[in-house]
């Protein structure tokens, strides 16, 4: 069992940001992949997905957003008036459906090196 620098089991603490911010427009390319999603469901969905293990701040979420939007990557749009007000929904263009394909495809590729490069055992064929 790990223990953090308090004592606690390192399992029952949150993950650093730190170790996800490289990734927040991948993790958030692959939401909108399945589905338009408004700024709101996209965080709650993280926490979800993450076992509540990643808080997705919303400053971090709109800041992305406005970054993937400029790159022609999402595309954003008013919904219809609910209970709360209007809604601006999120959606995944052709070309960031090709984007998150080539990020997937990179963390893949990461993933096996760090795994590697952490245990120092070289990849068994």
């Amino acid at each position: 069992m790990l223990l953090s620098k308090g004592g606690a089991d390192v399992g029952d603490t949150p993950i650093s940001s730190d170790l996800i911010r490289g990734h927040i427009d991948t993790i958030v390319l692959g939401l909108l992949s399945a589905e338009d999603r408004y700024g709101y469901d996209i965080c709650r969905q993280v926490a979800l997905l993450s076992d509540n293990e990643y808080e997705l701040k919303e400053p971090t979420l709109y800041s992305a957003a406005r970054r993937l939007e400029g790159q022609g990557l999402i595309r954003s749009y008013w919904g219809e008036e609910s209970q709360g007000g209007r809604r601006k929904y999120y959606a995944i263009t052709a070309d960031g459906r090709q984007a998150y394909e080539r990020n997937l495809t990179d963390w893949k590729r990461a993933r096996r090196l760090i795994d590697r490069l952490v245990s120092g055992e070289a990849e068994k064929e």
